[in-house]
């Protein structure tokens, strides 16, 4: 990571109310959980999305929810790596993931899309999938439901109110990236 350049968390989500507490908008309640816990105050819309910044312990943070729905999130993620002339490692992309259990996390330096739309867009836009990643897994669908169908419903009552504590664990994963760098974020909390 790059002393002086600022560190971009990107979540990824779909905007509008309806879309607000689905599976799909992790990324969206991460950010906002660690806007909340930061009391972060300065935001505005930029390069399509909602962006939060402030300085936390040295380090300038910017956290942008992108408002061009999930499949063209590397819109907002290109532009705002461009204007802040951002190096990759410096920027973390947080989504939903069907292929981890719900409350699990998964933080990576790198990878594919593995059939997310968003980070298939940003891969695109960037040229590169090598930029550092939270995974946040939410489970598969039951039976033989339409992944597409299950991500834009809203999480069930059980997981709902655990909901909080996966929240809190993904900003503690968060702070721990920025401040120590991505091998000591995915030591500890690359949880089996």
């Amino acid at each position: 990571m790059t002393d002086n350049i600022p560190f971009l968390i990107t979540g990824l989500g779909n905007p509008g109310k309806e879309y607000a507490a689905n599976r799909h908008n992790i990324g969206f309640m991460a950010v906002d959980a660690f806007v909340k816990q930061h009391r972060l105050l300065n935001m505005k819309v930029q390069a399509k999305a909602i962006v939060y910044s402030g300085m936390l312990e040295g380090h300038k943070v910017i956290l942008a929810k992108p408002q061009t729905f999930m499949n063209l999130s590397g819109q907002s993620v290109q532009a705002l790596v461009n204007f802040y002339k951002l190096p990759l490692e410096n920027i973390i992309i947080v989504h939903d993931d069907l292929d981890l259990p719900f409350g699990m996390l998964r933080i990576r330096p790198e990878g594919g899309a593995g059939g997310q739309n968003g980070i298939r867009s940003i891969i695109e836009k960037l040229g590169t999938n090598i930029f550092p990643r939270m995974r946040m897994g939410i489970d598969r669908p039951p039976g033989r439901m339409d992944a597409a169908a299950f991500v834009l419903q809203d999480f069930n009552k059980e997981q709902a109110e655990a909901l909080p504590t996966l929240l809190e664990k993904a900003v503690d994963g968060l702070n721990t990236w920025l401040m120590a760098g991505i091998t000591e974020a995915m030591n500890k909390f690359n949880n089996k």
